[in-house]
């Protein structure tokens, strides 16, 4: 089972993601993202809130599903002994170095005010780090429970049936709409005092890292159907557009009461979210299982431009202040040219050999 052959769509599929998440976060300072960046400007672009909304609805658990994938495979390529300090180097180094780096940054240009102890150590963006990391140990644990015995080889059992995807996604839903009755959405926690958690995400996130991992097991990434992906494909896209629809005036003509929307939103979420994380996988394994010198130069420094992205983007907001535009026209060029410094940037710093053990 550990000798499978490189799925380059998965690299290019992560390489998008942290496109996306560049962009994501660039588009704070430009539309109404109810939450705090340390750059905003006065004027807004309305077409983004639905952009937000859409994106935080599957792009990290998107990123957990693939990251399960990669993790279980990684744990049977490397012994028991070697995967956990492994994990610690690949993933808690760089939220201990970011942290420290943010923390000046925090007090002396952002002008943050920080009363307790507890929200010191600011992962930030980087929580997504801490959350894979747990669940690496958490892997590891259950694993050294059972033995490490070697796992059966299920790669030749039946693909799910339609019924339980949607029972998945109607677990999820639920999950969310319980934990979201005393945790809303962007309520963030430092657990602590280091661990960052947006509790409200958590049956989502946590649900889909484990579909990653019994993908790996069970070949289901390589083997699922094209057509019923496409089909996948479709129902994610089909959401997205309705919430676009509703959050830019449907929405005013046909309001939903808090309790009907508590029950709607996490509904419309899960099954946007299952649409897409099997859509857009499929769809890039049909289309882009292949990988040229740019693909490759992307994704080699994928995970580095995750990692410092807002270190570099925050200045080139700042830096676009003085520009006369419309909030939307900013918005693209700043992810243009944030995308292509933050992937040099990452292209250098990665020539140095230490980092390049990590990064």
């Amino acid at each position: 089972m550990s000798d499978k052959p490189r799925l380059y769509y998965l690299d290019q599929l992560r390489v998008v993601l942290t496109i996306l998440v560049i962009a994501h976060h660039v588009g704070q300072a430009y539309g109404p993202t109810g939450g705090y960046w340390p750059v905003q400007e006065e004027a807004r672009a309305a077409l983004l809130a639905p952009f937000f909304t859409v994106n935080r609805s599957f792009f990290m658990s998107l990123f957990f599903m693939v990251s399960g994938f990669f993790l279980a495979g990684a744990y049977e390529r490397s012994s028991p002994r070697a995967f956990v300090p492994g994990r610690l180097r690949r993933l808690g180094i760089p939220v201990l170095v970011f942290a420290a780096l943010m923390l000046p940054a925090r007090i002396f240009l952002f002008g943050e005010k920080i009363a307790r102890w507890q929200d010191v150590f600011n992962a930030a963006h980087l929580w997504y780090l801490e959350h894979l990391l747990l669940f690496s140990l958490l892997y590891a644990l259950w694993r050294r429970i059972r033995g490490n015995r070697p796992l059966e080889d299920l790669s030749s059992r039946p693909l799910p049936r339609w019924p339980a995807y949607l029972a998945f996604a109607l677990a999820v839903a639920v999950g969310s709409a319980l934990v979201r009755i005393w945790s809303p959405i962007d309520r963030w926690f430092n657990l602590l005092g280091f661990f960052r958690v947006a509790f409200a995400d958590v049956p989502r996130d946590l649900g889909f890292f484990l579909v990653g991992v019994l993908a790996w097991r069970r070949a289901w990434f390589e083997r699922f159907p094209a057509r019923a992906g496409w089909a996948w494909l479709a129902v994610g896209l089909a959401a997205a557009v309705a919430w676009y629809a509703y959050d830019l005036g449907l929405g005013q003509l046909l309001p939903l009461s808090d309790a009907a929307f508590g029950v709607v939103y996490p509904l419309w979420e899960s099954l946007l979210c299952l649409g897409l994380c099997i859509g857009l996988t499929v769809a890039f394994r049909e289309a882009a299982n292949s990988q040229g010198a740019l693909g490759k130069w992307l994704a080699d420094n994928q995970y580095s431009a995750y990692v410092w992205h807002p270190l570099l983007i925050v200045p080139l907001q700042m830096a676009a202040l003085g520009i006369s535009a419309a909030p939307l026209a900013k918005f693209a060029l700043v992810t243009a040219v944030g995308v292509a410094v933050v992937f040099a940037w990452s292209w250098l710093f990665r020539r140095l050999a230490p980092v390049r053990a990590v990064l």
